[in-house]
């Protein structure tokens, strides 16, 4: 895609960069109302039997994710016109979502100037090895590398460790700003559960909101891991990356059903979102429909989105992600391709 073309497709998408109030405030009401519904329906039907809590738990952790996309939004400035507006919206959703408004917001401005960068790798993204770094790298970073890319310790142990744990501090650098939001947030989450549990007590609390936050949190790390690791995905260092390329061949469209992409408020259209952040969540697959240069996009289902799993390295030379378990036959078709090229070696005849 030339820059001419590339600057024509973001001007595609710029009519559908506008924020409509009925819509944000519809979007609200249909999102939290909900939410605090089933939340508590599922602490009553504790009383009768946690086989009917189960599925009632499923439910809200769907609208806990419809809820972040609504605070994705406002750290985009996209969810309202007003900027205060949005920092107040976003506030609230951050503690019900735990997740730091401000530290969020930072961070997730460099994640989308940086997004398949590789020369830019670090904030507010999955860690990516290339191959050439897995191969040089110590025993020790190796084996950190494969725990931290373990499904295992990505989808079980990250919900804890990064809403639990990792978003309850500041980062480094952080300006006042930001560490006084995060400082409030936490105030108000402390707040918050001490209440809930005061009113129904810590078992019934931990009970309902325990699961919730972990499969909530567990969704949220794969909706945002599938999306940006798929087989040919798009990743280049810096003296070639380009902002479009990245958005509409880095991120893929997740072809979800409608209701599972109305609960996760059309985020599934991940490259519009990419080339274009102020489009709110409502307007992104009208966005994508109306722009056919979008349509080429990477289109995976949840099936094929599965076997991201299997994708742990980045291969500079191929393009493309491989396994752990298929870089020793990566390497000796590399090994045969360059034996092949060379040279043959001088004839002894005579000699």
């Amino acid at each position: 895609m030339t820059e001419p073309k590339q600057a024509h497709l973001k001007k595609e998408v710029a009519p559908f960069e506008k924020t409509d109030l009925k819509s944000s405030v519809r979007q609200l009401v249909n999102t939290l109302v909900p939410l605090v519904l089933l939340w508590y329906a599922a602490y009553y039907s504790l009383s009768i039997s946690y086989w009917l809590t189960a599925p009632l738990v499923l439910l809200t952790s769907g609208f806990v994710i419809r809820t972040f996309i609504i605070f994705h939004d406002c750290c985009h400035g996209s969810f309202f016109k007003s900027k205060r507006a949005n920092d107040i919206v976003g506030t609230i959703t951050g503690v019900l979502t735990l997740v730091p408004y401000q530290q969020w917001k930072n961070s997730h401005a460099i994640h989308h100037a940086t997004s398949s960068n590789l020369d830019k790798r670090g904030v507010g993204d999955i860690w990516i090895m290339t191959v050439e770094e897995y191969l040089s790298a110590s025993f020790i970073r190796r084996i950190l590398y494969r725990a931290y890319r373990n499904p295992i310790v990505m989808f079980g142990l990250g919900p804890i460790a990064v809403f639990l744990v990792q978003y309850r501090f500041n980062r480094k650098g952080a300006k006042r700003k930001e560490k006084l939001n995060t400082y409030l947030m936490n105030v108000l989450i402390v707040g918050l559960y001490a209440l809930m549990c005061w009113a129904i007590g810590w078992q019934s609390f931990l009970l309902v909101q325990g699961p919730v936050f972990f499969l909530s949190g567990l969704l949220g790390i794969w909706l945002f891991y599938v999306q940006h690791q798929f087989e040919d995905s798009y990743f280049e260092n810096e003296d070639e990356w380009s902002y479009v390329k990245a958005a509409v061949d880095g991120s893929s469209f997740y072809k979800l059903p409608k209701a599972l992409q109305w609960i996760t408020g059309n985020i599934g259209y991940h490259h519009v979102h990419h080339l274009s952040p102020k489009v709110p969540n409502y307007l992104l697959e009208e966005a994508h429909n109306a722009t056919p240069p979008l349509h080429k996009a990477t289109t995976i289902n949840i099936r094929e989105s599965l076997a991201s799993l299997k994708f742990h390295l980045w291969d500079e030379n191929g393009k493309k992600f491989v396994s752990f378990k298929g870089l020793k036959k990566h390497l000796r078709l590399a090994e045969a391709a360059a034996q092949k090229l060379k040279p043959a070696r001088p004839s002894l005849q005579g000699k």
